[in-house]
């Protein structure tokens, strides 16, 4: 006999709306039936303001399932310099606004400090609060013949071991690993999902589902015959539609359609 499992919930990321700004996510978000929105914390001033986000998850009747700390090169001062302390504001930004989950990336090298202190960190955060924090995996940089990883220890989160991963297809693309072996060694940890397709480029690409070559469905499917409990989250990169929303609409929509159909794979019971 085969049953549906629970259903799991796929989230619209702020980011993949960019250029557009955070109050098109929602709009969109609404508009095409996902289940809630991730908040990419960057250079949008809306997606820095946890009164206004509050505001838009209620006027767009979406909840807030998780909070992308500011962690990118070009977020390093946004809210603060320091990057514990932009980690500490992202996990209570997570609290205010009923989101259970804050993504993170793995420190840079050059953040010494906070790259010592990391993994405690964590341990201490998760103490005091039920949010859960998901180091992603990302992926080494690539130049003449030469790879470089700028993470600490690794691109990939699992050699450090921690208590969760956020676990991202295109990010596993650039860095020429397999995805679902990626989720497979996350195993239980695995809280989060970051959907996108990629071709193995030097770059990250965060393409539509189906339009590269990672096992896209294969990870889908991998969630539901492991009983996944946590949230999947669109992030994929419409800049390609620049002014036109209907594109943007379509490349979203298109990306739910391929979610909710992998995600709904009966499995046997």
């Amino acid at each position: 006999m085969h049953e549906p499992q629970r259903r799991i919930p796929v989230a619209l990321s702020t980011a993949s709306v960019y250029p557009e700004r955070a109050p098109a996510a929602f709009e969109i978000a609404a508009l095409l039936g996902y289940d809630g929105i991730e908040v990419m914390v960057w250079s949008d001033p809306v997606s820095q303001d946890v009164a206004a986000l509050g505001k838009l998850s209620e006027k767009y009747g979406l909840p807030i399932m998780a909070v992308h700390a500011p962690c990118l090169i070009i977020t390093q001062r946004v809210w603060s310099p320091e990057p514990a302390v932009r980690l500490e504001l992202a996990r209570d930004a997570a609290l205010a606004l009923g989101a259970p989950t804050v993504v993170v990336h793995p420190p840079y090298r050059w953040q010494r400090e906070y790259a010592r202190g990391f993994a405690a960190q964590l341990d201490r955060m998760s103490q005091e609060s039920p949010i859960t924090v998901a180091v992603e995996n990302m992926y080494p940089l690539r130049a003449r013949k030469r790879e470089w990883t700028p993470y600490y220890p690794d691109w990939d989160p699992t050699l450090a071991g921690y208590d969760n991963y956020t676990l991202d297809i295109s990010h596993a693309a650039v860095a020429r690993a397999n995805p679902l072996e990626l989720a497979e060694r996350m195993g239980e940890r695995l809280t989060h999902l970051h959907l996108g397709d990629g071709t193995g480029l030097g770059r990250d690409e965060h393409l539509v589902p189906g339009h590269g070559t990672q096992p896209c469905a294969e990870v889908l499917e991998h969630l539901v015959k492991t009983n996944f409990s946590g949230t999947v989250a669109v992030e994929v990169s419409t800049r390609s539609a620049k002014q036109s929303r209907e594109k943007r609409e379509s490349d979203l929509a298109e990306t739910l359609e391929f979610a909710r159909k992998y995600l709904s794979t009966p499995v046997p019971v």
